[in-house]
């Protein structure tokens, strides 16, 4: 059993309208799902993707009214987002400088060139030079040239202060392979491992940086709320009995309409998913109209009136 890459990452904005505006415009990504939490139906739940939708290129949020995020361990602490090409940063520096968005130089990080930004709200992303690795799908309606569009996740860093008891959990339970370390950017003395999961490589990687001096992180805008990683929609029901034969404290299975879910902690209190690459976004409205309307599941359709009247219009 492997788990094949980032399926997504859930992230948390205080801003709709404002996150709308950046991830979209700024960053040209598609918006490919507007819905709201599940759980929560009055927040917004926002996904950006390829032109596609393609599982493994989504990044989300939940609209919350909530303060900034305390920045510290036990959290998730970066966001890959992959490019093709040292060209494609060089565009992008000059892009994000032009924007007014905070950022720093292209660097060399475990091998690949990266480029450091923040979203308005002090979201931690990372441009990364995959190489042009695996399939890319534009979106037409960028304002992003295709060439230099992002092309879909890439590795997640997480912040533990003790490394054994999370291997343990993705090693032995999540058969990620541990294949490397490196310094950790902005705390000397601290590594950084790198998990690679299915096929490896960008799209198939967790980091993880030992940061044992740091505090714990609180929760808020600017910061994530989980990672979700991929399964074949024909694996889920075997996932789903790992983790009960293992007795690992789990959601069980749970249906988000578009995908199918399973969600647990590991050791430091970190949110993991378990996600499908089926139905996908396609299953309640064509592709080629994606998140120009309230998107509902089935069972929230009936309070489509109370729920619109509750969230703000982007």
């Amino acid at each position: 059993m492997q788990l094949t890459g980032i399926h997504h990452l859930t992230a948390v904005t205080a801003d709709a309208p404002g996150n709308h505006a950046f991830y979209t415009g700024t960053l040209g990504m598609r918006l490919v799902k507007k819905t709201v939490n599940q759980d929560d139906v009055s927040a917004y739940h926002l996904f950006y993707a390829d032109g596609l939708a393609s599982p493994g290129s989504d990044i989300t949020f939940f609209d919350w009214p909530v303060g900034r995020e305390r920045r510290g361990t036990h959290s998730i602490s970066g966001t890959g987002l992959r490019v093709a090409g040292e060209a494609s940063l060089v565009f992008w520096k000059e892009r994000l400088a032009a924007a007014g968005v905070t950022h720093g130089d292209i660097v060399l990080r475990d091998g690949r060139a990266t480029l450091d930004l923040e979203d308005p709200e002090g979201q931690r992303l990372s441009l990364i030079d995959d190489g042009g690795a695996g399939d890319a799908h534009a979106w037409a309606g960028s304002p992003v040239p295709a060439a230099h569009q992002i092309r879909g996740l890439g590795p997640i860093t997480i912040s533990v202060p003790d490394l054994g008891p999370t291997d343990a959990v993705l090693t032995a339970l999540m058969n990620m392979r541990r294949e490397r370390d490196y310094e950790t950017p902005g705390n000397p003395g601290s590594r950084t491992y790198v998990y690679a999961m299915g096929p490896g490589g960008a799209a198939a990687e967790l980091h993880v940086a030992v940061e044992p001096g740091k505090p714990v992180a609180a929760p808020g805008a600017g910061g994530v709320h989980h990672v979700a990683f991929r399964v074949p929609d024909g694996a889920y029901q075997d996932w789903a009995e790992r983790l009960r034969r293992m007795r690992v404290p789990s959601s069980g299975p749970v249906d988000r309409y578009y995908f199918r879910s399973l969600y647990f902690r590991e050791p430091n209190g970190i949110l993991f998913e378990i996600a499908t690459d089926g139905p996908g976004f396609a299953v309640d409205e064509p592709l080629e109209v994606l998140g120009e309307r309230l998107a509902l599941p089935p069972f929230l359709e009936p309070r489509r009136a109370e729920i619109e009247a509750g969230l703000t219009p982007l």
